[in-house]
């Protein structure tokens, strides 16, 4: 007769007290995006999750920090996979950009974390601190990692040398537009119209590498 597997011994106690911060984070993620900084309440995203606010407590000990939990879980951690898939592509820099791309938008511009960035826009006055984290843990990182990317294209002679920094707003500006036209589309655009957006985000990379004039041949000197 075989050995019974240890971790199916593993109590259903145990099991659910591992996937608890997990659970906390994707309550306090619901909460947050629903009702804003200003209107979340500890004791709400308790009663979400499904567990006492003493429960809530043990693993963040302030809303603030569990705000700070969930932005690192969904934002930072994507920036810093991406970072590390960076670090080992060999191929040309163009293709990197659309990895970078792809991989944002399947994992924060398509969920629902992508609402975070609306959130702090809305609320960043009034939770500075909070401001100042979220632009310590996403926004800085992210623009280093662009500049990175940039910089390499440019060391290898795949990319012009421009101004770095206004390179990088210009690739996070449609980012953001479509962050706002899936949340706000009755604001965004005139004529509401469907919007592929893993379409978009590679032509907006496609405009930025090549431009939109179609190249035209040297004209012949006439001797």
């Amino acid at each position: 007769m075989s050995e019974p597997d240890p971790s199916s011994l593993t109590k259903p106690c145990q099991r659910r007290k591992a996937a608890r911060p997990q659970e906390l984070l994707e309550a306090g993620l619901r909460l947050f995006l629903r009702k804003g900084l200003a209107g979340t309440r500890i004791e709400d995203v308790a009663r979400e999750a499904g567990v006492s606010k003493g429960t809530l407590y043990l693993y963040y000990p302030s809303k603030d920090e569990l705000f700070k939990a969930v932005v690192r879980h969904y934002l930072t951690e994507v920036i810093v996979e991406a970072g590390n898939l960076a670090d080992v592509h060999d191929g040309p820099s163009a293709e990197l950009l659309h990895q970078l791309a792809s991989t944002w938008w399947l994992r924060v511009g398509s969920s629902e974390a992508s609402g975070l960035v609306i959130l702090l826009m809305n609320e960043a006055a009034a939770f500075p601190e909070l401001a100042q984290f979220y632009m310590d843990e996403v926004l800085a990182p992210t623009h280093d990692l662009l500049r990175r990317v940039l910089e390499r294209g440019m060391a290898r002679g795949e990319f012009r040398a421009l101004d770095i920094t206004s390179v990088v707003y210009g690739m996070i500006a449609p980012v953001q537009f479509l962050i706002l036209h899936k949340r706000c589309t009755s604001v965004c655009v005139a004529t509401p119209i469907p919007l592929e957006p893993e379409r978009f985000l590679g032509t907006q990379i496609d405009i930025l590498l090549h431009g939109l004039a179609i190249p035209q041949p040297p004209s012949e000197k006439i001797s």
